[in-house]
């Protein structure tokens, strides 16, 4: 009977040892999904961060291309005829033949 004794109290031993292994098994794996799970939010929140950033982006080259536009529309009248004929009236004072200058008094 002794023996019976010991044989029950070893199995109740490595019963109480595997679900001790079991619960810390469960604890590791439950710990590591947590910290999965607040990773996996954190790195939705810098993709979302990084999509607003890059829209922007996106913005700031669509502005600059429309300004690019606009400086070579400007370099393109700039060397016209009608720009050099404006300057030419405007800060020289000189007028085409046939044109009369009407000055304003005060």
């Amino acid at each position: 009977m002794a023996k019976a004794v010991r044989t029950v109290g070893k199995r109740k031993k490595k019963m109480n040892a595997r679900r001790a292994t079991m619960v810390g098994i469960t604890f590791v794996v439950l710990v590591l999904f947590v910290s999965m799970l607040v990773l996996t939010s954190s790195l939705h929140k810098k993709v979302e961060a990084d999509a607003l950033k890059k829209a922007a982006i996106e913005q700031q080259i669509l502005d600059e291309q429309a300004r690019t536009g606009e400086i070579e529309d400007l370099e393109d009248y700039m060397k016209s005829d009608e720009y050099i004929e404006q300057v030419a009236k405007d800060k020289l004072g000189m007028v085409n033949d046939g044109e009369i200058i009407f000055k304003q008094t005060d």
